[in-house]
């Protein structure tokens, strides 16, 4: 289906990998495609938004698996002190008139672009919350997460390699939780077993 939504969205890509001993998860092949493009492609069909990619410093091999593609890709030189470094670095820049703007982990490898829609239009139809929550198909909360313009002030001043969770957690009144099939919304891919696990079920 075409994307509706005009919401941006940003992929946290900055991080260091650091558990995958040597390799770059980011960077493994899914659909003959690295897992980052494959990942950013699903964004871009699901939003009429601009897309914002965090990175690592310039010259590192996850911009070059990116080439071609319409994004806007944000170096992250101090992305080692955190998680909410990339995030603010991501966050100055979405458009002044964006509502709200959608954050997403690119390590979800179950994550579709139908997943991606269902979490942009729930939050384009119910404006009585500040933050839509993908989740599993039991309810455990998880990814994506679109965020309201009123929390940008917050998420702008959060520190460390939480990302968004304590935002997340002082406004859980305003949560709108939308369930994702099976465990799409939690299943991410750290280290080199988590990936020889996830192949050998597909």
């Amino acid at each position: 289906m075409p994307a509706s939504s005009k919401i941006p969205i940003i992929l946290l890509a900055a991080g260091a990998s650091r558990r995958m001993r040597g390799g770059d998860k980011l960077l493994e092949e899914v659909d003959g495609l690295p897992l980052l493009r494959r990942q950013t492609m699903r964004a871009i069909n699901a939003t009429k938004g601009p897309v914002i990619v965090t990175l690592p410093p310039e010259g590192h091999a996850r911009k070059e698996a990116l080439t071609g593609l319409k994004v806007t890709t944000v170096p992250v030189p101090d992305a080692a002190h955190g998680m909410s470094v990339s995030l603010r670095r991501g966050l100055a820049q979405v458009p002044v008139d964006a509502g709200a703007v959608m954050v997403l982990l690119p390590d979800l490898p179950d994550l579709t672009t139908k997943d991606l829609v269902a979490v942009l239009d729930a939050a384009d139809r119910t404006k009585d919350a500040l933050i839509w929550r993908g989740t599993t198909s039991d309810g455990a909360a998880g990814h994506p997460i679109v965020f309201a313009r009123a929390l940008f002030a917050e998420l702008a001043s959060i520190s460390g390699d939480t990302g968004g969770a304590s935002v997340v957690a002082r406004h859980s009144d305003k949560t709108s939780f939308i369930r994702l099939p099976g465990n799409r919304a939690r299943l991410d891919l750290d280290t080199p077993e988590d990936w020889a696990k996830w192949r050998a079920s597909q």
